[in-house]
């Protein structure tokens, strides 16, 4: 039981939580943004990333520090957060990146341990082996146990009150990233970021995104806390909790500064494009893009990563009252609208319905029905389970309309899209309650149309008419030949 994470809410994978970090003594709450930082160029003066932005970790580079003379040897005589003026938790990388980067690097992970405690880190990185996508299962299974050597290296590094990464890599074979989260967390170290997988995220390879994370959690303990390395653009945040990650770190917001870009939730923009700036973040409420573009470019660069960083502060505040809430898949439905790989995303996530479903909360405040991928949510496969559980009279009308006064039936329940049947005893409790469609389209009704099979499977002894409007042959077909079809639409003709 790892006593320094604490669960406190769910929705789907998501979570709400606390993670205890006795060296620095704070705790975090997550989902948490850790910004990246640079030793050597500090875009953003760190003291303001608490009282401006109420940042309560950052992440850096012990490499970089430990490669350059001059920061090492401030960084060793007077600690990483008088170096850097920061109170809150500090994370420090290893080198891996530039492992991959560059195919070697001259530290190993005893070393860089030992370095990353000398200098005061609170969570420190072992020298993992980033493996890029669709590499060969050969090569992924070797660059696998060099990592896992490397855990056990710093597992067996008496590190004091400082938490310990264990990085789960396996490319994007996801049963290699299973086999690497089970063990990470058999290893006893804290903090369990999945790694390689910025590449993926570049090429907008969401849908991938979803499948290693999901194959890595399966692998990890509930408890385990789960950092996504390299993942901080605010359009991919609601997706990314909601596959149970907690921790993420940006560089994102100085870079693409750097660059001239400009962050939105549903995208990034070239600052040079803009007429307006779509934000009310103190940048945003001050400048105009013209004022931008005409500043300084030292300080175009500030004022850009700070509005980039605000506004994905922003949207990890919204994901957190989301989760709260038990909206976050309406949220991530509505972010996975902004380009098409986000919907990819959105989708992948839902191929893993059963996985969500084991942490969703049974109850919540109202399903909203956003769009055909909807029927494939958690909620309608849980229903569906229940209609086994149900007790069912011996002859039983589903209509999808109101039902009749007069009847020969021992009950009449009504059929909702996407549930399907819905017993009146029922329909005042989630996620019965839902906003749906008073036009479904046809996957919607063949969602509805698997909740009366699955009714009638379960029920094999109860005579079952389904009264439908009109629904088309490709969506009845999925019937069994036991139940009767009324069509409301024709009758009286």
């Amino acid at each position: 039981m790892r006593e320094q994470f604490e669960i406190r809410d769910h929705d789907g994978a998501g979570r709400l939580g606390r993670l205890a970090v006795p060296r620095a003594g704070v705790t975090v709450e997550t989902p948490a943004l850790l910004p990246v930082i640079n030793p050597n160029v500090l875009t953003i003066d760190t003291g303001r990333l608490q009282s401006t932005f109420g940042v309560d970790a950052l992440i850096t580079n012990s490499y970089i520090i430990h490669s350059t003379d001059r920061v090492r040897e401030r960084a060793l005589e007077e600690g990483l957060h008088d170096m850097l003026g920061f109170d809150g938790a500090i994370m420090t990388d290893s080198g891996s990146f530039q492992l991959a980067e560059y195919g070697d690097i001259d530290v190993t992970t005893a070393e860089i341990v030992e370095f990353q405690h000398a200098i005061g880190s609170d969570i420190a990185t072992p020298v993992d082996v980033p493996t890029p996508p669709d590499v060969d299962r050969d090569r992924a299974e070797a660059d696998l146990e060099t990592t896992e050597t490397a855990l056990a290296d710093a597992a067996a590094i008496d590190t004091g009150e400082m938490l310990v990464n264990a990085p789960v890599q396996g490319s994007t074979h996801p049963d290699l990233r299973e086999r690497a989260g089970r063990h990470a967390a058999a290893t006893g170290l804290d903090v369990f970021p999945i790694g390689a997988v910025v590449p993926l995220m570049n090429g907008y390879r969401y849908a991938d995104v979803v499948d290693v994370v999901m194959g890595a959690k399966r692998g990890l303990d509930p408890d385990c806390p789960v950092h996504l390395f390299g993942a901080g653009h605010p359009m991919m945040l609601a997706l990314a909790v909601a596959c149970g990650c907690d921790l993420f770190d940006s560089a994102a917001y100085a870079l693409m500064a750097r660059d001239g870009r400009y962050l939105t939730v549903s995208g990034t923009e070239h600052l040079e494009e803009l007429t307006y700036l779509p934000c009310s973040c103190p940048i945003c409420a001050e400048h105009t893009p013209a004022s931008l573009r005409d500043a300084e470019d030292a300080r175009r660069e500030r004022l850009l990563a700070e509005h980039n960083l605000h506004v994905t502060l922003e949207e990890l505040r919204r994901v957190k009252e989301a989760v709260r809430s038990g909206t976050l898949l309406e949220l991530v439905e509505r972010r996975a609208r902004g380009h098409p790989a986000m919907w990819d995303g959105y989708r992948a996530l839902l191929d893993h319905r059963d996985q969500l479903e084991a942490t969703d909360p049974v109850s919540k405040g109202t399903f909203f029905s956003l769009s055909a991928d909807s029927a494939r949510r958690p909620e309608i496969v849980r229903h569906h389970d229940r209609l086994g559980r149900l007790s069912v009279p011996e002859s039983l009308l589903l209509t999808v309309s109101k039902p009749p006064s007069d009847h020969d039936y021992d009950a009449v329940w009504r059929v909702r899209p996407p549930f399907g049947p819905i017993p009146p005893a029922l329909s005042e409790i989630y996620p019965l309650t839902a906003e749906t469609p008073s036009r479904p389209n046809a996957a919607l009704r063949r969602a509805a149309v698997d909740g009366v099979a699955r009714l009638a499977t379960d029920h094999p002894d109860t005579a079952i008419t389904f009264a439908h409007d009109g629904w088309e042959e490709t969506v009845l077909d999925r019937l069994p030949e036991s139940v009767a079809l009324e069509n409301l639409a024709t009758i009286g003709r």
